[in-house]
């Protein structure tokens, strides 16, 4: 007598598992996929809609993607797979997060109208890497060059990456100041431009407005004076990094000292109090006024360094230390005995100001430094957030053109020439392909359409527009949201890195054929608990019993 396949399965799979298979499967998931993308592509553009996301002691109001994602508690594994796609797009080039969720729910939205006419889901993977592999190359062909040294074009990238998130008045204050940072921190070897964007500190603080956040030649760290006796400020300032404690250090072993008369305590105290000086001395013949230490200060040493005047600040984290290094032209010594003239950095300025409800230390003016920070500030919290996320999309989208000086023109301008083009391709092939080809360039037109729907557009209009336009010859035709027109980006200067566009087309590319493979989904229960052990026995009135069962042999 012959099995069923459900009892086979019963004794191959875990106990409670369950099991899926077929168009069943695939369904399912091209649903949860177009969930995703319905979540995200509201996101996208400068008129994009922003998503509340409610924890339990946290309340997050965004346009980014990214930060959607992480804040959602997903589910679903297909979900989980395009969130994870996303969130690498982001991690390789720094942004078109919500790009690569919509995209490739708009494939596998395709896709099921292809697989309810009878398309298998292996021919519309082919067709989807072919189309995909024809994408790459026609984007190629729409790249612009940019000179690496040229701000004025650079400020429309960087304006283009925080117009999506943040209101357009205050867009050219931010565009400028990113710009400004990022050449800061660029070396040139050769032909090549390298960025540096471990030395460019974002501080974000609420109070005034956006227009008033502002590009520190220097460093701002969240630290102040040690000492009441200190300066709040030092002007002309010589700058020592210390890494180690600026105190008696404490031996390896523990020590027993025994003292049995004040002449005693008070040569042990002198002895201390004297090498502690040397120390202070130190600091004072090299020349600086100001004292930066990573670790602890004597309270003899404060009052010291109080009364020469200096301005001494401790337990500075790492980070800070590298950075005000960078800034400062400054050297770490990690032995006071061995403090030069030459370790010394140098500021026009060291101030502590107030920023919210804290004291920062500032490091103003300094000498070509090659770490600077970005303050940026904002009527709220919420604001200042979202404006952090706008400042560091445009910080990695800056990154990206320095290092590699090509882009292309935005506001769905470059996927609409893409659709255009891959119809022509398509007509070429025959069959099921052609059918595939016709529903990839579909797809690939949800990015125009995306930003059509946030600003309020009529979409089948703009959509019959856009595509008139491009067969005309009009390939920078895309969507200005701003005015609700469909008219020419490269005019009106919106660009994008080529490396984020390639990025986003190839992980939506990938990421659809993978979901598009799957036709079995198994789901394992978690792991029993093990029962507690108790005094009594399997049987009647006992709540820890567990059934003996009688499983057939296999």
């Amino acid at each position: 007598m012959s099995s069923s396949p459900s009892s086979v399965s019963s004794l191959i799979l875990k106990q409670g598992a369950r099991r899926s298979k077929g168009l069943e499967v695939i369904r399912n998931n091209i649903l949860a996929a177009k969930i995703m993308g319905d979540i995200m592509k509201t996101t996208l553009g400068p008129r994009a809609m922003r998503k509340m996301i409610v924890e339990t002691f946290e309340v997050t109001v965004t346009s980014d993607g990214r930060t959607v994602l992480e804040k959602v508690n997903i589910q679903h594994p297909t979900a989980k797979i395009i969130a994870e796609s996303s969130k690498w797009t982001d991690i390789v080039v720094g942004d078109g997060t919500t790009t690569v969720a919509v995209l490739a729910a708009s494939l596998l939205e395709r896709a099921q109208e292809l697989i309810d006419k009878g398309v298998h889901p292996t021919t519309i993977v082919d067709g989807y890497l072919d189309a995909g592999v024809k994408a790459e190359a026609i984007l190629d062909e729409l790249v612009q060059r940019v000179d690496p040294e040229d701000r004025k074009a650079f400020i429309k990238i960087a304006t283009t990456a925080i117009e999506t998130k943040i209101d357009s008045r205050d867009t050219p204050v931010l565009a400028k100041i990113v710009v400004d940072a990022v050449f800061q921190v660029t070396s040139k070897t050769g032909d090549t431009f390298l960025v540096d964007k471990e030395a460019l500190n974002v501080v974000k603080k609420w109070g005034l407005s956006l227009a008033s956040s502002e590009l520190v030649q220097g460093m701002a760290i969240w630290r102040e004076p040690t000492s009441h006796t200190m300066p709040k400020r030092v002007e002309d300032a010589t700058i020592a990094l210390i890494n180690r404690p600026f105190e008696i250090r404490k031996t390896v072993i523990s020590p027993e000292i025994r003292i049995s008369s004040p002449e005693q305590m008070k040569a042990f105290t002198d002895e201390e109090h004297r090498m502690l000086m040397s120390m202070v001395e130190k600091i004072v013949s090299v020349g600086a006024n100001v004292v930066v230490c990573s670790q602890g200060l004597d309270d003899y040493t404060q009052i010291k360094l109080g009364r020469l005047g200096i301005l001494a600040v401790r337990r500075a984290r790492d980070d800070d230390m590298k950075k005000l290094s960078k800034a400062l032209g400054a050297r770490i010594v990690n032995e006071i005995e061995t403090l030069a003239p030459d370790d010394l950095g140098h500021a026009k300025l060291v101030e502590t100001r107030r920023l919210e409800l804290e004291n920062w230390l500032f490091f103003e003016g300094c000498r070509d430094p090659k770490a600077v920070t970005l303050l940026i500030r904002g009527g709220t919290s919420r604001v200042v957030d979202e404006a952090e996320r706008a400042v560091n999309d445009a910080i990695m989208a800056t990154k990206d053109v320095i290092e590699g000086p090509v882009v292309v023109v935005g506001g769905g301008a470059v996927e609409a020439e893409i659709a255009q083009r891959i119809r022509g391709w398509g007509k070429s092939l025959h069959g099921r392909k052609q059918l595939v080809a016709m529903k990839f360039a579909e797809a690939i037109e949800c990015i125009p359409m995306a930003l059509a729907q946030s600003a309020g557009m009529p979409e089948i209009d703009t959509l019959t527009e856009l595509r008139a336009k491009h067969s005309d010859g009009g390939k920078w035709v895309g969507i200005d949201a701003i005015s609700g027109k469909v008219s020419d980006m490269s005019a009106r200067g919106v660009l994008e890195p080529y490396v984020v566009k390639l990025q986003v087309l190839k992980s939506a590319v990938e990421t659809a054929a993978m979901i598009l493979r799957i036709d079995g989904l198994v789901i394992s229960p978690k792991k029993a608990p093990k029962p507690r052990h108790t005094s009594m026995t399997p049987g009647e009135g006992n709540p820890l019993s567990i059934p003996t069962r009688n499983f057939p042999n296999v």
